[in-house]
């Protein structure tokens, strides 16, 4: 009888360690960013040709801030005058004084009046405002931002949400650094970017283990763009970080049990 509880009792022992040995925790190529094939030629230069070709649409919000020798002329031409400057920092102010594209591609700018900017970059529009604007200024700097640049991050990460880009351009590696990176169980190797377009939205995954990425099309975001992390495979039965104290617990009830019954 002594010997069938001891088989009992070694059986679930040994069922656990060989569970927890498959289990295992997370390896680190799966972790690791940039890996370069091990038959690949070591490679150190990549070039990315920045292919960042967003349009203003209707909808888009645009800060826009003229700068002249004539202060006159800035209080008329600037959204906010020089009483409320005072005022201006914070996101809620700056989005309440910028200038929104109609739904049919306008805005409409003091003394100049509607000026058709949908479907141009950030630096024609700035271009197309400082053509008409040289009508009633000279020598003045006209300063164009757009205030909706947003990022939505979404899934493994640390801190998932909606950021704001103070910044022209930023890549993946950036975003999600302001995420508080990806998470233990962050399948690296696809990354889902969601990129809208005038139809709708197109869907483009990302392998952040491969320095490859440092080259695609991708790897400078838009406005708007939205990275979802997807969880690796078998999540559930994967360790972070070895469970030593579990294991040792057990072994040791185990173990204890094991002397009782002999």
């Amino acid at each position: 009888m002594k010997k069938l509880y001891l088989i009992l009792l070694k059986t679930p022992l040994i069922l656990l360690v060989v569970a927890i040995i498959f289990s295992s925790c997370v390896p680190q190529k799966k972790i690791k960013y940039l890996q370069q094939k091990s038959d690949a030629v070591a490679k150190t230069e990549f070039i990315n040709a920045r292919k960042i070709n967003y349009t203003i649409q209707p909808g888009d919000n645009l800060y826009i801030k003229i700068s002249s020798i004539n202060e006159k002329a800035n209080s008329i031409f600037n959204a906010e005058s020089q009483s409320r400057q005072q005022y201006m920092n914070n996101d809620i102010s700056v989005y309440l004084n910028s200038y929104t594209v109609d739904d049919n591609g306008f805005i409409d700018f003091p003394l100049i009046g509607k000026l058709l900017i949908k479907n141009l970059t950030i630096k024609e529009t700035k271009n197309k405002v400082q053509e008409k604007l040289s009508e009633y200024i000279k020598e003045s700097i006209v300063i164009v931002k757009l205030v909706n640049f947003n990022i939505t991050m979404l899934g493994e990460v640390h801190r998932p949400g909606e950021y704001k880009i103070y910044q022209d351009e930023i890549n993946i590696f950036e975003a999600l650094s302001l995420a508080g990176d990806l998470g233990d169980f962050a399948d690296r190797k696809n990354i889902v970017l969601v990129r809208q377009t005038k139809t709708g939205s197109n869907l483009h995954r990302l392998d952040l283990t491969s320095n490859n990425v440092l080259e695609s099309d991708y790897f400078y975001l838009v406005p708007n763009d939205i990275i979802y992390v997807e969880p690796l495979k078998g999540k559930q039965f994967t360790f972070a970080n070895f469970p030593y104290a579990v294991i040792f617990s057990a072994i040791s009830t185990t173990l204890l049990l094991i002397n009782f019954f002999k």
